[in-house]
């Protein structure tokens, strides 16, 4: 089961993704892709921000679960997680939006390819799990975006979020369940007469 990493160990799938489908063109190497906040870019080119998780509701899935014959395990916690993919063009000031334009296609290009996230990028207790995590890009307005941006001092970045669904976290929490060994019946009288 998938382990209270699994929130970092997806962003971390998605960055190697990204670096996977946007190196050595249009971002020359792979470490300038990066899981790491776009408001302090450093040397990245494309950074990955986890910046909202919410529970999914969509899931009605049962308190507690057997694992064994004397326990019981809660149900896992599946949540969705929202991540900023952003640009960071390092290219002279003439070339800088068109170079930002082409990172972000190209981002926008490997999320929309691979819709589920494959074996060959699941890491940690992601593999364990084999989990079926969904990638989408969500459709944000410009205040939405805005409102990402609004905490810094750092002006707006051309950005979009990828939605990814279905990642489960495991619970600690278990419970002690015994087995029925024997049971008695009985019988009232008024069935008894009627056999």
């Amino acid at each position: 089961m998938a382990d209270y990493t699994a929130i970092y160990e997806t962003g971390n799938a998605i960055t190697e993704i990204l670096r996977d489908a946007l190196t050595p063109e249009p971002v020359s190497k792979r470490e300038m892709i990066s899981l790491c906040t776009p408001y302090e870019e450093d040397n990245n080119q494309l950074t990955v921000h986890l910046y909202h998780v919410e529970m999914d509701t969509q899931f009605d899935t049962p308190k507690y679960r057997t694992v064994g014959p004397t326990k019981m395990e809660m149900a896992p916690s599946i949540v969705n997680a929202y991540y900023l993919i952003t640009a960071h063009s390092k290219a002279p000031v003439q070339l800088k939006e068109a170079d930002t334009y082409r990172i972000l296609g190209a981002a926008i290009q490997a999320i929309a390819d691979m819709p589920t996230i494959t074996d060959n990028y699941l890491n940690g207790s992601l593999v364990s799990d084999q989990s079926n995590i969904h990638l989408e890009i969500e459709n944000n307005d410009f205040e939405k975006m805005m409102k990402i941006w609004n905490n810094t001092q750092t002006p707006y970045k051309a950005s979009f979020v990828v939605k990814a669904t279905g990642i489960a976290i495991s619970s600690k929490r278990t419970k002690k369940i015994s087995r029925v060994t024997d049971a008695t019946l009985t019988l009232d009288q008024k069935a008894q007469a009627s056999i």
